[in-house]
């Protein structure tokens, strides 16, 4: 391990699995959540906004002092920190009366860990000496959408044969994995992307129009993808009155091996498709398959809409970085920081407004959705103001 950067991309495919645990074990919960501490669905989006307002805060912070402090020693204290949120999530509604503060407390740690995950993993990957940046790009980002199917799968499996109400257990056994990411980053070798004399500083990457341009293409990016898999479980125990367990599988299982395939696709198609160009037909699959979930009056229809979103978000996330990285070359971790704090700006408006909106309409998902269908095609825009300006810029 100590020689070997295919260590280091696999440590790396680790811990956006751990990331993956982060975000989507707790939503399987939700409607556990709802019944044994008596949680409504404002406070469920409140979980998710306490999530992913930690990940914004810590976004920031990494982007100023990760290389001050060196990506080895913030890596490393972003996994125990994951490892400490899974722990606690079942322990501390145990011990504390209060159970949904005991619920927010396990959740920031949880976005602790994942908010630094999200900052350092895609610099390191990208600092590894590999030939086709672009490809390992969405090849490291597509082991987040294993870990959700993994998370989803493994659970439900869990759930059916152990029970549900030994959810405490299966949280710390995911805690092993950030565990072993943990040890695994102790020992490879990891690379400097831009010294941090060379780096771009905030300002400049501030006064920038492209940068700009990214930055709302990443928000909307977090959010067209998080909007809805963290209301596809829910959507499809509501939506077809199935058991948990088939909801689960039809809802974020399906909805992230769509997203995955899409991710694997184009990483081996990297260097024959135009990043601008995928990303804007992404983003337009992504319109439709919002079309089809808020107004197929057939509910098996709109979950296939869920799945399809999966393919239009595959290349969103990592193709901005791309395009981002291609761009500004220089940009270093001050510019992998703040599209994290973008994107998790996206992952935190997304599915809380379309929580908020479907609470408001008497628990209505569709009416959610229809209002987070202004995040592709705002992307969409987004997209078609990249190009021109690269044109003006030829």
């Amino acid at each position: 391990m100590r020689n070997s950067f295919k260590a280091t991309i696999g440590a790396s495919c680790i811990g956006y699995i751990t990331q993956a645990i982060l975000i989507n074990f707790a939503p399987l919960l939700f409607i556990t959540f709802q019944k044994e501490f008596g949680l409504s669905i404002g406070q469920l989006s409140v979980l998710i906004a306490s999530n992913f307002v930690t990940e914004l805060i810590i976004d920031f912070i990494c982007s100023k002092y990760v290389s001050k402090i060196g990506y080895r020693k913030c890596v490393i204290i972003a996994l125990a920190l994951s490892v400490i949120g899974l722990v606690l999530l079942p322990i501390l509604p145990a011990i504390m009366p209060w159970k949904f503060l005991a619920l927010i407390i396990a959740t920031v740690f949880c976005g602790l860990g994942g908010g630094m995950i999200e900052v350092l993993i895609s610099p390191i990957v990208e600092a590894c000496p590999t030939e086709n940046k672009g490809g390992s790009m969405s090849f490291l980002h597509s082991f987040y959408c294993w870990g959700q199917m993994a998370v989803v799968l493994l659970s439900t499996i869990f759930f059916r044969t152990i029970g549900i109400e030994y959810w405490e257990l299966l949280s710390i056994i995911w805690a092993i994995v950030p565990a072993v990411a943990l040890f695994m980053f102790c020992f490879v070798p990891i690379n400097t992307l831009v010294e941090e004399s060379e780096e771009s500083s905030f300002k400049e990457l501030l006064s920038s129009k492209l940068f700009w341009i990214l930055f709302v293409m990443m928000l909307c990016a977090g959010a067209s993808e998080i909007a809805v898999s963290q209301w596809a479980s829910a959507f499809a125990e509501a939506g077809l009155g199935v058991a948990k367990w088939i909801g689960d599988l039809i809802g974020p299982c399906l909805f992230a091996v769509c997203m995955g395939s899409a991710r694997i696709f184009y990483a081996k198609k990297a260097d024959k498709i135009n990043l601008e160009n995928g990303i804007l037909v992404s983003s337009l699959i992504c319109i439709g398959a919002y079309i089809m979930i808020v107004f197929s009056p057939i509910a098996i229809i709109s979950l296939i809409g869920c799945a399809v979103c999966g393919i239009g978000c595959g290349m969103l996330w990592p193709g901005s970085f791309s395009v981002a990285m291609k761009r500004i070359p220089k940009g270093g971790v001050p510019l992998f920081g703040l599209l994290a704090f973008a994107g998790d700006m996206g992952c935190l408006s997304g599915p809380v407004i379309a929580g908020f909106i479907s609470d408001a309409f008497g628990g209505e998902l569709k009416a959610g959705f229809l209002f987070s269908m202004i995040f592709p095609i705002t992307l969409a825009v987004m997209v078609l103001l990249l190009k021109r300006l690269f044109k003006k810029q030829k």
